[in-house]
């Protein structure tokens, strides 16, 4: 019995032994399991981080070759910039060492034929003063005395002489004309029957809100450059709240800048690219509207024959302003004037109306020329083969040349009545007094004179003079002259009537 238990025994205690083992062994090999899966993954992870590594090297190295390319680029540009810029100067420097070796060359010669001439002028001096002591010892006047008195009588006798001539010319040429030409524009008047525009250049363009300056300046100012550049406008970006201006003398120009801006601030989509493609877009919509503004008046004038150019010049009107005064506008009132003119006194009405609509087409061609708008357009209508006729009446609507045919009259009459009627054109409260005020100041600096006033706007100035110093002939004279020192010195619409005002008053006390 005790046999068995001790055999027993032995067995469970080989069993346990035989299961520690077992449990040792398998634990074991777990464990060399997982060393093994740790030193693959560690591998993995070093495999890994070495292809990074590798990456992210070959990224640095072709972000630092690339800006080592843009650099290099920049700095041939700037080469090549300073080399320009250097040959212009060299250039510049011999243009100017040979303008200074022809200056001193003509200075040389002037000196010499200086030299000449004074010697010519001490003797001419000399023989003057004999002559001069010989005449006053004969006459027994000074030079100085004999010389005023000449003039003197030979002034009275002509301003005597030439203003009773202009008196009896002007008696006789208000008589017969007065009554006949207020008829003419009475009728005239009446039957034109236009709209009054008065059109003024919005150069300022809203935004929804401040922040939005920031988008339309950009990045280091490059979205505002590249509008300006694409433009060729001026933006101002100041204080004023929630709107910029855009600063440009080419009315188109100005309009296209204003549209676009006013496109990409709704679009919101605000970069060069996106600029760039606004400003086409928008430069097609107004080159095409400038050709239908064209048609449309041609078309309600009902002229035709006139080419691609000449509407688009006319078109182009329709951004300008004078004044206040749409240019287009006031180009289509003068022709519709000029025609019934035209009519009322027995004119060719087509002649009239066609030069009539073209006089300010020179304002609408775009060229660098130095020439005025009245030459300019003389020379577009000659190269469009209108009739001399037009061409004449162009060139002397502002009486530049002088006027070849009644038509050209016609149009100088009905510019001078589209630019001077009521409401036409507009000026600033500054200018006005300014106007108002240079009008008197010209007046009273005439001798004679008392008081100036100018009245209705500017269109009259009332003169006073003293009734002891001015007489009823001076003072014409005196009226004419004022007329004439404005017309030298001052600019302005229509024309300005000079009254004078001589006043007689003789007052007695009956005690």
């Amino acid at each position: 019995m005790t046999i068995h238990w001790i055999f027993g025994l032995c067995i469970l205690l080989a069993g346990l032994i035989l299961g520690w083992m077992i449990r040792w062994l398998y634990a074991r090999f777990q464990l060399k399991a997982s060393e093994q899966l740790a030193v693959r993954i560690k591998e993995n992870a070093v495999k890994d981080a070495e292809a990074i590594r590798k990456e992210m090297l070959l990224e640095a190295k072709e972000k630092v070759i690339s800006e080592q390319h843009q650099q290099e680029r920049e700095t041939r540009e700037r080469r090549a910039e300073l080399q320009r810029f250097e040959h212009r100067l060299a250039q510049k420097e011999d243009s100017i060492e040979k303008k200074l070796s022809q200056i001193e060359r003509t200075e040389q010669q002037f000196v010499e034929k200086e030299r000449v001439f004074r010697k010519r002028e001490e003797a001419l001096e000399h023989e003057e003063e004999r002559y001069r002591s010989e005449l006053e010892r004969i006459s027994g006047l000074s030079a100085e005395e004999a010389k005023t008195l000449i003039i003197h009588d030979l002034e009275n006798d002509a301003k005597h002489d030439a203003q009773t001539i202009i008196n009896k010319i002007e008696n006789e040429a208000n008589l017969a004309a007065e009554k006949k030409a207020k008829d003419i524009l009475v009728t005239t008047i009446q039957r034109i029957a236009t709209e009054i525009t008065g059109d003024i250049t919005v150069s300022t363009v809203p935004l929804p809100s401040d922040e939005m300056k920031g988008r339309i300046i950009g990045r280091e100012g490059r979205n505002i450059r590249t509008l300006e550049t694409v433009t060729g406008v001026d933006i101002i970006i100041d204080d004023t709240p929630e709107a910029v201006v855009i600063s440009c003398f080419d009315p188109v120009r100005r309009e296209i800048a204003r549209v676009a801006m006013e496109r990409l601030v709704t679009d919101g989509r605000i970069h060069p690219a996106r600029i760039e493609e606004i400003v086409g877009k928008v430069s097609k919509d107004i080159s095409q509207k400038i050709f239908e503004e064209g048609e449309k008046v041609l078309y309600h004038l009902g002229i035709h024959n006139i080419s691609q150019d000449a509407i688009r010049a006319l078109g182009r009107l329709y951004f300008r302003t004078s004044y206040g005064q749409n240019v287009l506008c006031h180009s289509k009132e003068v022709a519709m004037i000029a025609s019934t003119l035209a009519a009322e006194i027995g004119a060719n009405r087509d002649l009239a109306r066609r030069a009539a609509l073209l006089h300010d087409i020179g304002k609408g061609v775009e060229t660098d020329s130095e020439l005025n708008h009245a030459e300019i357009g003389m020379d577009m209508a000659r190269k469009m083969g209108e009739d001399s006729r037009v061409i004449n009446a162009i060139g002397s609507h502002h009486g530049d040349i002088e006027p070849c045919c009644i038509e050209s009259v016609i149009v100088q009459i009905a510019d001078a009545i589209s630019a001077a009627r009521p409401g036409a054109r507009k000026e600033t409260m500054e200018s006005y007094t300014k106007r108002l005020k240079n009008l008197e100041d010209i007046a009273m600096n005439f001798n004679g004179v008392e008081k100036a006033f100018a009245i209705q706007a500017g269109r009259e100035l009332r003169i006073l003079v003293y009734n002891d110093i001015v007489n009823d002939e001076s003072s014409r004279e005196l009226a004419r002259d004022v007329a004439r020192q404005i017309e030298n010195d001052l600019r302005y619409p229509g024309r300005i009537k000079i009254t004078v005002v001589r006043e007689t008053r003789i007052v007695e006390y009956a005690r």
